[in-house]
């Protein structure tokens, strides 16, 4: 785990800046969208497609903030340099695994955006459709 974290904070340190302002801004832009309107897998684009990758990571629900964050700047700068066919909705964290829900073309760009970002991605699931309370009524 130590091993890990040191591992992140160096590529941080010396690969990745900050995402730029108008990719926060555009980025901030899309959480508040999210959050009002739920992207469905079925409302995508035909070469889009929803997936959500488990990564294996041992402690990462005792992660801090700062932590969390630098692992975020990371994804930001690989997201950057990959271009607007792969993006981030959102990520879980929980025990010992993150699970991240991204759209791309297909899971080859999804596994590359983890080699870059020398992230797991110990599996790469497309997502079908989602269910949630409304789907009872």
């Amino acid at each position: 785990m130590k091993t890990f974290k040191i591992l992140l904070l160096l590529v941080l340190a010396i690969t990745i800046s900050n995402c730029s302002e108008s990719k926060k801004e555009n980025s901030e832009e899309k959480t508040k969208n999210a959050s009002a309107e739920m992207i469905r897998p079925e409302t995508l684009a035909a070469n889009r497609h929803m997936y959500v990758i488990e990564r294996e990571i041992p402690g990462a629900g005792k992660l801090t903030a700062e932590e969390l964050k630098g692992i975020s700047q990371i994804s930001c700068g690989v997201l950057e340099k990959m271009g607007s066919e792969i993006q981030w909705l959102h990520s879980y964290v929980t025990g010992d695994k993150i699970y991240c829900v991204y759209t791309a073309p297909n899971e080859e760009m999804v596994r590359e955006h983890a080699r870059q970002g020398g992230f797991p991605a110990n599996s790469v699931s497309a997502v079908a459709t989602i269910i949630d309370p409304s789907t009872a009524e």
